[in-house]
Order: structure tokens, then sequence, then C-alpha cells
């Protein structure tokens, strides 16, 4: 069978953008072959620095022949539908006055495969189309489809170039497109090139090899010569391929010079989209810069050349939990080597490329080096923070005041958050207060990506003399995790609740002033801080009752708010003053607070395979939804019980009379009886048969049980509690006509139904469950 080979060549495309293109070309091309009813047997896309590449095995030679019917409107019906359906089935406006429908017609146009003709008889008469269209080469319709897809590619910046520019519907890419190579054909046969072209741009069998270690044209007929061609061409296709030699190569380096390569993923993969051809070398800095932390150093070799950083062999800063073991201060346990991806095989082995970025890298390290020995300086003489009140200049956001307003209320939430972690609170309190000190460095102000990683190394640098324990230096940099779903959650009791007060903070003011995330857009981050509070409190097993919390700290964010000057005072208040405006209520922000909180949990705990609709129920019942430790405790407990025998039969026996209660509820209220007819108490004098009797005193224990466990709380005792119920609730719907013919006695039994009902939602809504 045929195969497809597509290749885009270009000017440099942003390494960022790459690996998306090439899936999106991928799934542009392969949808718009299904969507014409082309099957095909594998598909593969590769993106370089210059080029997209697709290749689809597998295709027919030519479309399937199709044959649809489509049922139209009937004959009775408006003009205006009537020709609507003859519009969508392809006839032209000018046969129009050939499709007079009447009972009994048919009429056919041959030459469009398509014929039309009225079943039924009387107002039961309508109208039905044949459609048959013959199916047409493969080769053809990849020159109509693949026009349209080069010119509306979904790159996230792109341009226009050349004389053409001045034209508003000239091709746009992310960089100048230079050349298309588009081929098709079986192995065994000579391909054939697809004949279309864009903005002067013609489909070619041609392309070219590495800029400039090989230049010239190479003509190729299939994906096999071609991957091989342009390997001989200094071109590596592949960019998993690419990332695999740089990653060799960069270890193999360092071990000949007894070193480590300090693994960056993101670098990896960034340097293998600037290469077609990598070639890794060494390069090295004076031991003098090595008195910078090593993460500065990092940062700046990084950033500024995209090089990789080398350690020393068994260094603390290797391996597992490496970034709780590194050493305090200057030491920082890299080596002056860094390893640089050139993209030439240079004549004199790379000479003249290590010497440029030694420079560079020389230069930065010494702004570097600079920035530190200022920022030490700074810290041995500012013993009692003084500098802090630069924050008073430094703002946070126009409603939510400066940086000092924002770090005086993080002291206030901190010290009550003591209460719930046990943290010492005057250690926490002097956490709070200088954990963004390390903000007005100069180190972090020109590398941002070190701040709290700073804020450590200068706290442990002077614990001694500023009075700094260990655990206030740690929660310097920790107060900020985590950052994403996979970061390390920190268990320092100091970290933990400045890094609550930090997040909760944040989300309670921004809350306040009504700037929550809307759709896709979150600029503040509010959704990260979210989920790093339910994983704060989680992980670390903290019983935090989010709704008081909340609701205090949003009493701080009002009045930190109006103390800001401004010249439109009564806008600041309206919204914000319990009374002053009837639409706002502290407790209904903080509630939509809850709600949020609620919607990121339930994507994390899905995340980690727990149920949905169990989540769902848990919620639901709205016993100390505010208490997230609980609410993941209460969801694992439900799950385990679900899973057994006394689970399932419970919940099956909870749905049946859920359903019976339902339907008598919903007579109940045609009737006019009063609402929640059977939420009173069963009578026990009404009992008559020896399993409702049974089930009443089960119902009764079960209770009582149920709630003394949740008191505590004990899941697994309030799961055992509710297991025995099992088998009095299946006796009684084997053994009792609940819809008896005496009322009162109908009316009891149901009653004893809303018991269960009542049992059962102390745990968690039962009707939310799946099954």
């Amino acid at each position: 069978m045929p195969d497809l080979l597509l290749e885009l060549l270009s000017e440099e495309i942003p390494a960022r953008m790459q690996r998306q293109a090439a899936e999106d070309l991928k799934k542009l091309v392969t949808g718009a072959l299904v969507d014409r009813g082309l099957t095909y047997e594998g598909a593969r896309a590769f993106a370089t620095p210059r080029r997209l590449a697709l290749t689809i095995v597998g295709l027919p030679s030519r479309q399937p022949d199709t044959r649809e019917e489509k049922k139209g409107p009937r004959i009775s019906a408006p003009e205006a539908a009537r020709l609507g359906f003859l519009k969508s089935i392809g006839v032209p406006e000018s046969e129009f006055h050939r499709f007079d429908l009447y009972e009994g017609h048919s009429i056919a146009l041959p030459e469009r495969g398509l014929s039309v003709e009225v079943r039924g008889s009387g107002k039961d008469a309508t109208a039905f189309a044949l459609i048959e269209r013959e199916g047409i080469e493969t080769l053809a319709l990849l020159a109509e489809i693949l026009p349209g897809i080069i010119r509306t590619f979904p790159w996230p910046k792109s341009m226009r170039w050349g004389a053409a520019s001045a034209s508003p519907g000239s091709l746009r890419w992310v960089r100048p497109l230079r050349s298309i190579l588009a081929t098709f054909g079986a192995e065994t046969e000579d391909t054939e090139i697809v004949p279309f072209e864009v903005d002067g741009l013609k489909a070619g069998n041609v392309t070219y090899g590495h800029r400039f270690m090989a230049p010239g044209e190479i003509r190729v007929r299939r994906f096999d010569d071609y991957v091989s061609k342009l390997e001989a061409a200094k071109v590596v296709l592949d960019a998993d391929r690419r990332k695999e030699i740089i990653r060799a190569d960069a270890q193999n380096l360092a071990f000949a010079q007894g070193l480590e390569l300090v693994e960056d993923e993101g670098l990896l993969e960034e340097v293998a989209g600037l290469v077609e051809w990598p070639v890794v070398l060494m390069g090295s800095f004076e031991e003098a810069f090595l008195d910078v932390p090593g993460e500065v150093i990092r940062a700046t070799i990084r950033a500024n050349q995209k090089c990789f950083v080398l350690r020393k062999a068994a260094s603390p800063l290797g391996g597992e939990g490496g970034a709780e073991r590194r050493e305090r201060g200057q030491e920082n346990g890299l080596a002056n080597r860094f390893l640089l991806t050139a993209n030439i095989e240079a004549k004199d082995g790379g000479t003249i490329i290590i010497g440029g970025n030694e420079r560079v890298i020389r230069a930065r390290l010494s702004d570097a080096k600079f920035f530190w020995e200022t920022d030490k300086r700074v810290w041995a003489e500012d013993r009692d923070f003084k500098r802090l009140e630069k924050f008073k200049n430094v703002t946070f956001h126009e409603k939510l005041g400066s940086q000092w307003d924002r770090i005086e209320r993080i002291r206030a939430l901190a010290k009550e958050l003591c209460k719930v972690t046990g943290a010492d609170p005057a250690e926490v309190d002097l956490a709070a207060r200088i954990c963004k000190a390390d903000l007005l460095t100069e180190v972090v102000g020109e590398f941002p990506e070190v701040q709290g990683f700073m804020g450590r190394v200068y706290a442990t640098l002077f614990e001694k003399e500023l009075g700094i324990s260990p655990s206030v230096a740690a929660a310097c940099e920790e107060h900020y995790k985590p950052i994403g779903p996979n970061d390390r959650v920190p268990t320092d009791k100091v970290s933990v609740t400045v890094a609550l007060a930090d997040k909760l903070d944040t989300l309670v003011g921004f809350w306040a002033i009504d700037e929550k995330p809307t759709g896709s857009k979150d600029p503040f981050a509010l959704r990260r801080a979210a989920l790093g509070v339910i994983r704060l409190v989680v992980e670390n097993g903290l019983r935090v009752g989010l709704l008081r919390i909340s609701d205090a700290h949003q009493s701080e964010v009002v009045q930190s708010i109006l103390a800001i000057p401004s010249k439109e005072p009564g806008l600041k208040v309206r919204g914000f003053l319990r009374g002053v405006d009837k639409q706002f209520d502290v407790d209904t922000r903080t509630v939509d607070l809850l709600s949020f909180f609620h919607d990121r949990l339930k994507v994390m705990l899905r995340d980690s395979g727990a149920r949905h609709d169990l989540v769902d129920a848990v919620l639901a019942n709205g016993e100390s939804n505010d208490d997230l430790l609980l609410v993941v405790r209460r969801v694992e407990a439900l799950g385990k019980f679900l899973d057994t025998e006394d689970g399932k039969n419970l919940l099956a026996g909870y749905k049946r009379a859920a359903n019976l209660l339902r339907d008598e509820e919903k007579k109940a209220k045609k009737t006019d009886e009063t609402e929640g007819a059977f939420e009173a108490a069963a009578d026990p004098t009404l009992l008559k048969e020896e399993s409702e009797k049974a089930l009443h005193a089960a119902l009764s224990r079960a209770g009582e049980a149920v709630m003394v466990a949740l008191e505590k709380p004990d899941f697994e005792a309030a799961m055992r509690a509710m297991a025995s119920l099992r088998g009095p609730v299946d006796a009684f719907f084997d053994a009792v006509m609940v819809n008896a013919d005496d009322p009162a006695i109908r009316k009891n039994r149901l009653a004893l139904l809303a018991t269960l009902r009542r049992v059962t939602r102390q745990v968690a809504d039962f009707s939310k469950i799946a099954g």
C-alpha cells in the first residue's frame, strides 16, 4: 500500500514550538484523510530546528466509493425547508425547478450521482435523497488537502515575509518557508510527487541537508531513504534520538574528567531543538566563581548559554533527594566545567566555539559573583532587617496593596495556623517576616528563578549572627512549595505553616477582589495555590477548618484593602463591608472559595485513582467538607467499604429504598401532604413483621455507632457499623411489602426507609454513587 512523505523546510523553528507543531501536523493530515474515508496503518511526525516531517504508511491508493441516503422534509413542509434540503444535498439553484416534489415523484441527476424520490402518501409523504459519490485517487485528494493545512497551520506566532508579505492573504509560517517535499507511492513502485503549490512553493522530491556541513540538494523517494540520506547529510531527524546522543556524549565527557552531569531534562529538550547534528563540547571557568551558590551558577549558564553544569563525583547534590542534602553556604559541589552542544563538527575540534562560550559565561559569572558579594554585605550589616521596609514601596497588586501589606497579612494568618500545625509561633513569625527578603537582593533581581533558594542560602549563611534557626532558613525556600502536582511537599512545621499562610492569603485576597480564574485563564496561578494548600494539608495530616480560617482572614484582607490610599475610597468600600452592599457577604465569598478547593480536590483524587462519584457523594453530605483531610479519608474508607460484598449489597438496598421513597414523596406532594412526610421516626408499635422490627433495631444501633465513630473520627468503625445493616436490609426487602394496604403501616415502613437514608447520609450521599 502507498505511503506519504511530507517535509516542510523553513528557517529555524523555536525549540519550544517543535514538538507541538509535529503533533499538530500529524493530527491535521490524518484527521483530514479519515474525514474523507481513508484509513492508514501508522503515522509518525518529526521536527528539527529547520523542518517538520510526516510519514503516513498503509494508505489506500484510492478513496472508497460512498452511497448515502438522506431523509428530507415532508412535501407539505414550507417551501423554504424543501429548498434548504435540495441545497444541502448539492442541487444547484439553477436546477431547483426540476425538483417539484409531489407524491410518487422521483428525479435523478446522474452527472452528480444524485436522485430524489418521495415515499409515503398523504401527510406522511417525505422526500429522500440518494447520494452516490465515486472515490477519487488518493494522490489527487492529498493535493486538495495539504495546501489548506499548510495555509492554516496553528503556529502560536507566525510571520509573512518577502514581497508577498504586502498581500494580506499571503502565507504565514513561523519562519520563512523555503521548500515543500511531498511524495506518495508504494514501496515496490516509483513514488509520485503530490502535485500542489502554496504561494509559489511547488511540492517536489528535494530536500536539503545541514545548513553548514551539507547544504546541497538531496533527492528522496520515500521515508527510509529520506532518513538515511539526511543522516549522511548531517541531520538527525528524530528529536528523541538527538536527546539521547547529547545525554550519552555529555555523560561520557564528564566521566572522562572524573565528573558527573547535573541532569536537566528541560534544558536537554530545548537543546535538542536547537541542533540538527549535536556535538557536545566541554568548557571551563575560573574556580574562584565556585564561591557563588551552585543554583546561581547553574541558572547563569543555563539561561544565557543553554549549557549543562557538572559536579564533582559523589557530590551532595547527587542522587534522589539531592535538594535536601545539598550543603549550605558557599560550598555547592559543582565543578568549574560546563558542557555545550554545538550544531557543527568544527575543523579545530571546537576550540573557537568553546572559547566564545567561556568568554560569555565568565562575564555572566563575574556579574553573579558581584551580586552575591554585595548581598552578603547587606545581610551582614542589616541585622534588624530594616531593608524589609522597602517592601512598602513594592506593589503586590493594586487592589491588595504592597508586599509589606501582604507580608503582614501572612504573619497574622501564620500565627493562627500555628494552633493547627503545632509550629513554634516565634519561629513562624520570624520566617513569615523574612521569607520574601531575597526578593530585594541583587542575585534574585538578576535571576528570579532562584528566589526562595537564595532566601535559604542567605538565612543559613547568617543563622548565628541573626539568630535564624535551620527551620526558619528552610521555610524561606520551602514556603513556595509545592509548586506543582509532582513537587515535594514540606514537612517541617515552620515551613508548612508559612507555606499555608502564603497560599491562603493569595487565594482569600484574590477572592476578595473578585479576581478568580476563568476558563483556561489563571494569571495569578490560583489553581496551583489551591492544589498546594490541599497537598500541604493532606500529606501532613492536618485538620484545617478552611471556612473558619478563610472567613477570619477575609476580614484581615478587607481591613488591609481599606487602608490603601485611594482617590475614590467609595469604590473600594463598596462590596467589602458587611451591610454596605447587599450583594456581598464574606460568608458567600468564603463558601465560593471552598467550592474552588473542592474542585481542585476532585481533580487530585481522580488523578490518584479515586472514583469521581465517591468524591461527589462525600462532598454532598455537607459534614466537615471544609476539613479536606477528613474528606480524603472518608472517600478512601467509603471506597474500601463499597468494594466488599456488604458494601455492594447495602448500596443496592439503599437504591431500592431511595427509589420507593422518591416515588411516594412525589405522590405525597400531589395530595398536599406535608413536606418530608416520611422523615419522622418510625413508630415501633406499628411494626408488624419480625424483619421490620429487626431493621428498626439495627438502624438504631448503626445510627448511634456511625455518629460516635464520625465524632472521633474513625471512618473504619463507621463503615463497620454500616456493614451491619446489610443483613437486616436484605431480610426486610425479602419479607416485607412496603406499600401495605393499611396507610398507617405503609407510612411507617416508608419512615423506616427514610431512617436508612438518614443513617447512610451521615457518611455520604449514597444517591450520588453509581451502581
